[in-house]
């Protein structure tokens, strides 16, 4: 249960902290309004694909080392575990779509 509340609070902070971040702003005193925000969303993107990476790595450290086992003791095993392992980069494919579209904001 504890990891489960982890792994959800972490996947809630993908995704709204670089939201978060990357909220409009106005330019401050002498600015160039065409750069204004752009620091916000460059970290913004940076922290959805930064945390997405350490989500994935703390899920597939222990996917992978139950699958290894698994097909260590039955080689009917396999094919499921690939899968088992593949499923948690989905988590980097979601940070990878935030950051872009954090991105696609910059003038």
């Amino acid at each position: 249960m504890n990891k489960l509340v982890f792994g959800l609070g972490l996947l809630a902070l993908v995704i709204a902290l670089p939201t978060a971040l990357a909220q409009e702003t106005g330019p401050a005193a002498g600015e160039d309004s065409a750069f204004a925000g752009v620091g916000g969303i460059a970290i913004g993107a940076g922290l959805a694909v930064g945390l997405a990476g350490l989500g994935t790595g703390i899920a597939q450290r222990d996917i992978g080392a139950a699958a290894v086992g698994a097909t260590a003791e039955n080689e009917g095993f396999l094919g499921r575990s690939l899968i088992y392992v593949a499923l948690p980069e989905t988590i980097v494919i979601f940070g990878l779509l935030i950051a872009f579209q954090l991105v696609g904001k910059i003038p």
